[in-house]
């Protein structure tokens, strides 16, 4: 072996330090930390098992295997003669790929079928296998963990018996052999009729136990295994390792202690909020001894009846609501943190769970109002805490940025009383899967994060319901193997990535991409949230053009028509920009003598988009959106591009650059044909307006000034760039009524930073009943990104019939 391979060796190996028996996951890991040498003896230990490998076994792994001369092999892969069935997949795996790479033919036969003369690729856990590596066993080895070594010309490949034989062969195909699987249906197989690999010498265990890239193009679990996913969501059979499962995945307080069941007989057992028990938009009463055995006997019952699981979820639900009784509000006082009294409960829970499941984790949240660790409790040893990092900036890495102080050092905190934590991270924007979102520089540095504060689980939440994005293949792929591995080089793994699907002409153009658009975010210092109605925080005209031009250059250098299909599904997100505030750029152009470089025929530029939504089977661009979403959305986009309805009076005389309107096509909609309906109305500004029924008061219509404020640039005809300005505001609005007095409904704007009313203002049925639309005057405030503009009906069924939102303008003081 050269001095280049034993150093890649030593560089890939994760020398097991631990013999731990055949334990499950979380014995596996708690056994694991509870022994972990002090950080000076684990550096030690590791070089001297280093060097005592080295001189031990040196001649062993000296030579280079040719597996494959000329398209004919020597070898033969071997099983254990009582192969189990992951030992056999990834047998079969590694014949079917080693025969596409070589033309070759690897047959597959059991120990007693095979010669001693034949060189050998072992697989799993053989008497050869344990014969060729004595001082290894696979029942000691770390959850997932995998051995890939040589000895004289054979070949072994085996691990921990859950996986780890396939997961060894994956990784030998991948690192050895040069497989890439780029998605479960795209993929790089070498063409080498002549197969010689270097020596091999990797032993390795991933530190998450737990491990989930959640995207929609990525579920397929033959894939997810290549990625070496094993996720709750993961779809692999058995045979492939299947997957981990909670018994309930999350917020599970009221799965637990139904209230249909349980409220009108124990209204104690739910939360008393302000000296009134409820069981509506609330929680449980974490003191109560007698709630506390009803649903550990729920949650025993739950697990006898899923005994495969190894998480059981004993958490708050998806909302505050939390106990303000005396025993519970004391013991958060005593904890400086409404997570203690969490934690206490949980801990009791889990302490009776375990005695007849020992091998199961109990996942609680520090989620929100529990986010900040306790004072004195701590988590038992079979209790993980998951956190969210759904107030996260990703524009910043979590180990460093300041707009990440707070989770930084909540995380910090629950990792110096938890052993064990699981992490909920989101990685993509859920209002607006196609918009770009420029996290690409935070993945790697959060997992690293994440795995340093003691992380054994982590869900990294993608783009679940579209099958296109910003670039979610690219994402999915690099965020899997950094899972398994947080060690490895996140630029290298981009730059492959880029290279091999999109080809060695395009890469450097998408790279020189994907770097404009993430220096004008970090220039920019936006927070870039999880849920983004838009970019005009972060990406101005001048950088939107650019991207757009980057983009074509690409497409013209693409050297398949796979490949141009690849980068033009890609484009989408540049596209999408342009289209969904067209508008609005263009004013932006006028107003700065910047280039306007988006479609030059709008209406058709929509056509080609939906035709290329269809092509790509993209039927989602958010969240939630199940169909009906994006019917609506698809209709809103060919609104936009329409002619302009004529200018309100009042701006007639007020300079083109100092106002604009929100149309109906703007608004963010809730729960659309419920609570809001998109209706023809002739006497709105443009024929059409926002229609809420009058049986309901949320507050369905919105708008978020992220598209306002951050736009304003450096420019003869406008104002600086700045992160809050004063505008005045003007609603246009109508109501169908039965009576003539009270309420018709309220608007205002809302700060979500200060969690307050800038403005709220009642409007009377007698000031806007009838067909003809009046404006509402709601003054003047000062805004910024995080503040939202709200319409809502008043919950009067029989009286207000419905009302309608035409339009809102907005003019620059």
């Amino acid at each position: 072996m050269n001095k280049t391979d034993w150093d890649n060796a030593g560089e890939d190996s994760g020398i097991v330090r631990f013999s731990i028996g055949e334990l499950s996951p979380r014995q596996a890991v708690s056994n694991v930390k509870d022994t972990t040498p002090a950080p000076m003896a684990n550096v030690l230990i590791t070089a001297l098992c280093s060097l005592l490998l080295a001189c031990t076994s040196i001649s062993a792994f000296a030579q280079t295997l040719t597996l494959s001369k000329d398209g004919k092999t020597d070898y033969v892969i071997v099983l254990p003669d009582a192969a189990t069935p992951i030992e056999k997949t990834a047998a079969a795996e590694l014949q079917k790929h080693l025969n596409a790479v070589t033309t070759s033919d690897f047959a597959i036969v059991t120990e007693a079928q095979a010669f001693a003369s034949r060189p050998q690729i072992l697989v799993g856990d053989s008497k050869r296998a344990r014969q060729l590596l004595p001082e290894i066993s696979t029942k000691n080895l770390s959850y997932d963990g995998i051995v890939i070594k040589t000895v004289g010309k054979d070949l072994v490949l085996t691990g921990h018996p859950k996986r780890g034989a396939l997961y060894a062969v994956n990784t030998f195909l991948e690192d050895a052999v040069g497989i890439r699987w780029w998605t479960p249906t795209e993929s790089f197989i070498p063409n080498k009729p002549t197969l010689k690999i270097s020596a091999q010498n990797t032993q390795y265990a991933p530190k998450l136990i737990y491990r989930e890239a959640y995207y929609k193009n990525a579920f397929d679990g033959i894939f997810e295994t290549r990625m070496r996913i094993n996720g709750s969501h993961a779809r692999a059979k058995p045979e492939y390792g299947g997957q981990h499962k909670f018994q309930y995945f999350v917020h599970s307080f009221y799965p637990l202690l139904p209230p249909k069941k349980y409220f009108d007989i124990h209204p104690e057992w739910y939360s008393e909020i302000k000296g009134k028990r409820k069981h509506e938009r609330a929680q449980l009463c974490l003191s109560n001894d007698d709630m506390r055995k009803e649903l550990t006997k729920n949650a025993l019952e739950a697990l006898r009846k899923n005994p495969t699981a190894d998480f059981l979820s004993v958490s708050q639900n998806d909302w505050a609501g939390y106990c303000e009784c005396s025993k519970c509000a004391a013991a958060a006082k005593e904890e400086g943190s409404q997570s203690g009294p969490v934690v206490r409960f949980v801990n009791k829970v889990a302490e009776d769970i375990e005695k007849e499941f020992p091998d199961v984790w109990v996942e609680t949240l520090a989620y929100q109002y529990t986010r900040k660790p306790p004072k004195l409790v701590k988590p038992r040893k079979n209790v993980v805490i998951r956190l969210c990092t759904i107030e996260c900036s990703f524009a910043q890495p979590l180990a460093a940025g300041e707009q990440n102080k707070t989770l930084r050092e909540d995380i910090q905190g629950w990792s110096r009383i938890a052993k064990h934590l699981f992490i909920w991270d989101y990685v993509t924007n859920f209002k607006a899967y196609m918009l770009p979102h420029p996290n690409l520089r935070v993945l790697a540095p959060n997992i690293r994060f994440f795995v340093e504060h003691n992380a054994i689980g982590l869900f990294e939440q993608g783009d679940v319901f579209c099958n296109a994005g910003d670039f979610v293949r690219m994402r999915n792929w690099v965020i899997s193997h950094l899972l398994w591995n947080p060690a490895l080089d996140e630029k290298k793994l981009f730059d492959e990535f880029l290279t091999g699907y999109y080809g060695a002409a395009a890469a450097p153009i998408l790279k020189e991409y994907w770097k404009l658009l993430l220096d004008n975010a970090e220039k920019s210092d936006v927070y870039l949230r999880c849920y983004m109605t838009s970019t005009f925080a972060w990406l101005p005209l001048e950088t939107l053009n650019k991207a757009s031009q980057l983009m074509e250059k690409a497409l013209s250098v693409a050297e398949t028509e796979t490949i141009r299909n690849r980068i033009r599904r890609e484009k989408m997100v540049v596209d999408y920009v342009f289209l969904t505030n067209y508008k609005t750029i263009l004013r932006k152009s006028q107003q700065t003598d910047l280039p306007f470089l988006g479609p030059q025929e709008p209406k058709a530029a929509v056509d080609e988009f939906f035709a290329r939504c269809k092509e790509f089977d993209v039927t989602a661009y958010r969240e939630w959106d199940y169909g009906k979403d994006f019917k609506i959305f698809k209709e809103n986009l060919q609104r936009k591009v329409k002619p302009t309805a004529p200018d309100p009076d009042f701006c007639k005389k007020l300079p083109k650059n100092s106002w604009f309107d929100l149309q109906e096509y703007d608004f963010n909609m809730g729960r659309p044909d419920e609570w809001t309906f998109l209706v023809e109305d002739k006497q709105a500004s443009n024929g059409q307006a926002v229609k809420m029924p009058g049986s309901h008061r949320s507050w369905a219509v919105s708008y978020n000034f992220d598209d306002v404020v951050p736009e304003k640039e450096s420019s003869k005809k406008s104002t600086l760039k700045q992160k809050t300005a004063k505008f005045h505001l003007y609603a246009a609005v109508r109501c169908d009524a039965k009576t003539t007095e009270g309420a018709a409904m309220t608007l205002g704007v809302y700060d979500n930073a200060a969690t307050q009313d800038l403005v709220r203002k009642t409007v009377s049925v007698a000031e806007i009943s009838g067909a003809k639309y009046r404006w509402i005057d709601l003054g003047e405030v000062t805004l910024h990104p995080r503040t939202y503009f709200w319409a809502a009906p008043p919950n009067r069924p029989g009286e207000v019939e419905a009302v309608y939102v035409d339009r809102v303008v907005i003019v620059e003081l």
